[in-house]
């Protein structure tokens, strides 16, 4: 069975932040990501782990002015300053905490772009991937970019998985890496397990939730217990991070958890 990694921006929200990793490490997770660790020093985030015995298994660079609407600086012409000033200040905290992987956010495109724009974006998206693999490799640290669907945050620049594994080879950095995120390639594009076979040794993270509601991972239209049964066949040994909203309080909500591990033992039996 893979391995989960409990996702503190989404669950466990009953407490707050610095107490999520206690939660997370009680409901028998092992490793936690999360979308931004920057309200707290490294120092700070590297001891909830230490203290929990938890391994950090991703977290976002910072991603521009979250709070104004921008959504990654990546892909974005004019701020390369800005995403090189967020790469080193990534480094720093995953070197605290032993992050393997990191993942940078591509920016939103205005509803207007046209096609000169679009091409610009795609120049600087190549060129910043190039610079921040380069950096992380220096530190034995992997880069991931995700699509992301247009739905859930219109305008994105990255929304297949077609398209990111195209820009990962047009960049053709070992360290880069593609994140799956089974909720969202579902509604960009579908036909998950092929997909997934298709691009697995360019995958580096898998992250999971229900279609269409971004709930638990046991109800909707995906099957999970037949993808986490591809994941095996196919020797997937990263973190399959839950990056979804529970229903209810999240304790409450991890019977999907419990079945999938009891459903491995009764595969072993």
């Amino acid at each position: 069975m893979p391995k989960f990694a409990a996702n503190l921006t989404m669950m466990f929200n009953e407490v707050p932040f610095p107490q999520r990793f206690a939660a997370a490490a009680k409901a028998g997770f092992k490793a936690v990501e999360f979308l931004f660790p920057y309200d707290h020093s490294p120092a700070e985030v590297a001891g909830w782990l230490r203290e929990n015995e938890l391994e950090s298994a991703l977290f976002n660079l910072p991603p521009g002015d979250w709070a104004s609407g921008e959504r990654g600086l990546a892909a974005l012409p004019g701020r390369e300053a800005d995403f090189r000033a967020s790469v080193a200040r990534a480094l720093e905290y995953a070197l605290a905490m032993g992050t393997p992987r990191v993942h940078a956010m591509a920016g939103l495109l205005p509803a207007d772009a046209d096609q000169a724009y679009r091409t610009a974006c795609r120049e600087t998206y190549l060129e910043n991937l190039a610079f921040a693999a380069r950096e992380l490799a220096k530190h034995e640290r992997t880069l991931l970019i995700e699509p992301i669907n247009g739905r859930d945050m219109p305008g994105y620049f990255l929304n297949s998985q077609a398209d990111g594994h195209a820009i990962r080879a047009a960049v053709g950095e070992a360290n880069l890496k593609v994140q799956m995120d089974f909720y969202h390639a579902q509604i960009v594009e579908g036909d998950l397990a092929t997909t997934f076979r298709k691009h697995f040794a360019g995958i580096g993270h898998v992250q999971i939730a229900s279609v269409p509601a971004r709930h638990e991972p046991d109800d909707g239209e995906v099957n999970y217990p037949y993808l986490f049964r591809l994941l095996d066949e196919l020797g997937y040994d990263g973190w399959v991070g839950c990056e979804y909203r529970p229903r209810g309080k999240t304790e409450d909500g991890l019977g999907w958890l419990q079945a999938a591990v009891h459903q491995d033992d009764e595969e072993v039996l």
